[in-house]
């Protein structure tokens, strides 16, 4: 949760309390010989945040303990039966003679205890308000026996995940959401070497977080930014290695899960009561470990998804086209120095960027600049690294479980013969001519098709004569006054004011942002009469500005169609410039077709669908509407798709409309996004129904393969999807 929890969510708290007890249990949070725990019971933490008692999970009717959440779902953090569970009502938590918490069953049978190491007859349990379920000594007061030293599949905060006084502290998934025995993942901390968090599947790495530089693991890209909560590693000289985290704003309510599927799950608790997935640590098949095997990097953007590095080959050629990748890569070249000739003589490095670096590395005491050097100083380094604030890491021999990130990661330098050097240099010449000459041939093929489709389906719009226009400075006086198409009147569009927005989007809340184009951040808001809108905010960083915004209301303000999103009004108050649009609620076409999960959903019926849409909104700009509109930004970011996933055009700020006969124009000001954009518009500024019929035509190829256009940058011969297309 955001901030504070909210009045009516503790309300909520206080009446499940209040409800509870008043039947079968009493206000205390303790368990001892003497006041055991029964079924029908449950005891809480003093601030109502966790509680104890007996459930069952899923479909099941048996019975286990656990720590539950106050949430109206109650959500279980720990169990303690999870191997033996109840099969009726009887059981009952209490302490044993010798001191130890046990479950009983109706037999008076122990399906559970704490089998604390020194258990002390006189002691009680407690539920602590961080979720810790402490047996303490009455004489003294000194914990016996926790339960956050021994967790079940969840990380509270304050919580210890590594080694603690010689015992080692791991997450265990369940077997299954309805089953909380012990299942097939675990997740801990290295005990030498840097600190990383691992997870084993079967006792088998599964997954590695990265290297820990002092504020978060290297390996997980864009993790916990945005969020009030403060992460130590701590290690000392007495074999003390462990993870822990805590709010700084305590009325924060979030946790960790490790998932029966081997997920590892970050849950953010809601003002509506229900733990949303905020985060996830595996998130494709390239976060698992060495799934291109050694000096193989994994790209979960490409296709395959796995591919040798620069100057490396498949060891073992029709297994890796098979898809069978474990066996890695091997060099093309040897080094320098294992062909006998001075150390390091004539090796260099090629550098990657924005990479999780591989596993197995070594600390090197040297300083960011004699980093490299030494490595080559050494026969058996491969690669090197410097991160702030873990400093210089060499690795030798082979390189396992690199993965590329579009952003975070760090520059990882790879050793390489001077010959492949030599040879990556010359390709890297040859790649401007080659994208040249493929991008005009795809340019004229997709025209081609396009022309042909349009010849079939050729609507008669109606031509406005209307001059191609840039809106200027004067924005608002223009827009208040004109009376053309261009520049409709303000008044002739519904103007919201700054009050209402805000109050639809909670202050412009960072929950409800949906995400940050050049214009602005956009907000998930709701209308007090329960509509649902997107608010585009112009920031004042804006890459996009004034133009932009006028052009945008300028154009779409008069545009009607199924594939077009549409615009239901604007403010231009206190300094603000809003744009208010019909909310989308599965977000933009980029989000499915580049996505391993959410690709799948996306089947060759919906496929074609989506294409078809796209085909109708583009024609009806160019040829039925009466204005005739030149996007200029077509791409899969600006295709938005409703609950039904039919697709709708949205962002007309780079939009320029044509009047008259007019089929082509000039610009000194190219803006757009490359990769998209026509040859001729990128190099002379020229743009017309072509330059969007060539976006189209790269969206087309982007839907097909579910790869990015701009995806290529590892390859050797290919710059583009196009080229990619071309030559395959």
């Amino acid at each position: 949760m955001k901030g504070s929890l909210s009045l009516k969510f503790i309300l909520l708290l206080v009446l499940l309390f209040a409800s509870t007890c008043s039947q079968d249990c009493s206000a205390a949070d303790t368990v001892s010989i003497t006041n055991p725990l029964q079924d029908s019971e449950t005891i809480f933490s003093s601030d109502l945040t966790f509680k104890l008692g007996f459930f069952s999970p899923g479909n099941t009717t048996n019975r286990y303990v656990g720590i539950m959440f106050t949430d109206p779902k109650a959500t279980v953090v720990w169990v303690a039966n999870r191997d033996k569970p109840l099969t009726d009502s009887s059981g009952v938590l209490t302490v044993l003679a010798d001191g130890n918490l046990a479950v009983l069953n109706g037999k008076k049978e122990i399906l559970w205890s704490s089998n604390a190491p020194n258990p002390v007859a006189n002691s009680t349990a407690q539920l602590l308000d961080d979720g810790n379920l402490v047996l303490s000594d009455n004489s003294n007061g000194k914990s016996v026996w926790e339960s956050f030293q021994n967790p079940t599949d969840c990380f509270l905060r304050t919580m210890r995940i590594g080694e603690v006084a010689n015992r080692s502290i791991q997450l265990t998934s369940w077997r299954s959401p309805s089953d909380p025995s012990i299942g097939n993942f675990s997740l801990g901390v290295n005990h030498g070497g840097i600190p990383e968090l691992f997870a084993w599947n079967r006792g088998v790495l599964y997954w590695r977080s990265g290297p820990w530089n002092g504020n978060m693991f290297i390996g997980i890209p864009a993790s916990n930014a945005k969020y009030t909560i403060r992460y130590d590693f701590v290690r000392d000289d007495a074999g003390t290695t462990y993870f822990t985290y805590n709010y700084i704003n305590t009325t924060v309510l979030l946790f960790y899960e490790l998932s029966s599927s081997g997920e590892i799950l970050e849950k953010e608790l809601n003002d509506n009561g229900d733990w949303n997935i905020s985060f996830s640590f595996v998130r494709s098949e390239c976060d698992e470990y060495g799934k291109c095997g050694p000096n193989g990097r994994c790209d979960p953007h490409a296709s395959p998804i796995c591919y040798c590095l620069k100057g490396f080959e498949p060891r073992d050629k029709q297994e890796w086209s098979k898809g069978s990748w474990r066996g890695g890569c091997t060099r093309k070249a040897p080094l320098q120095c294992e062909r006998n000739n001075s150390v390091g003589e004539g090796d260099g490095y090629l550098r990657l960027t924005t990479v999780k670096v591989p596993d197995l590395s070594n600390f090197i005491g040297t300083s960011q600049e004699d980093c490299g050097n030494d490595c080559l100083k050494n026969c058996i380094c491969s690669a090197y690294t410097y991160v702030v604030g873990i400093g210089c890491l060499h690795w030798n021999d082979s390189l396992i479980d690199i993965q590329q990130f579009s952003s975070y990661g760090a520059d990882l330098y790879i050793r390489m013969a001077s010959s492949e050097l030599d040879h990556a240099k010359s390709k890297q010449k040859k790649k401007a001519v080659v994208a040249i000459t493929v991008s005009a041939g795809c340019l004229l093929l997709a025209s081609f098709f396009l022309w042909n489709w349009c010849t079939k389906h050729r609507g008669r719009g109606k031509e406005a004569e209307l001059a191609l226009m840039e809106p200027g400075e004067a924005w608002k006086t223009e827009i208040r006054t004109s009376n053309s198409y261009a520049n409709p009147k303000l008044e002739e569009l519904p103007l919201y004011d700054y009050e209402t927005l805000a109050i639809a989007t909670e202050s412009f809340a960072s929950k409800n942002k949906l995400g940050q184009g050049g214009f602005g951040p956009v907000y998930k808001g709701k209308l007090s009469n329960g509509s649902e809108v997107a608010v585009k905010r112009l920031s004042n960083s804006s890459s996009q500005g004034l133009q932009e915004f006028m052009n945008e209301v300028s154009v779409i303000s008069k545009l009607q169609h199924r594939n077009l999103v549409r615009l239901l009004g604007c403010c231009i108050e206190k300094e603000e410039k809003m744009l208010v649009y019909e909310y989308m609620p599965n977000t933009s076409l980029d989000a499915y077709i580049f996505d391993l999960r959410k690709q799948k959903l996306l089947d060759w019926n919906r496929r074609c669908m989506i294409v078809e849409g796209i085909g109708r909104g583009l024609l009806y700009l160019h040829r039925d509407s009466r204005l005739r509109i030149i996007h200029r930004d077509l791409k899969a970011s600006n295709i938005l798709l409703d609950e039904e996933l039919n697709p709708k055009i949205s962002d007309f700020g780079l939009a320029r409309i044509f009047g008259g006969k007019q089929d082509q124009a000039n610009t000194s000001r190219v803006v757009g996004t490359y990769g998209y954009m026509a040859p001729e518009y990128a190099m002379r500024g020229e743009f017309s129904e072509k330059s969007d019929v060539y976006s189209f035509g790269v969206l087309l190829l982007e839907i097909i393969s579910g790869r990015r256009n701009a995806s290529f940058y590892h390859d050797e011969e290919i710059l583009t999807l196009l080229g990619y297309v071309t030559f395959h």
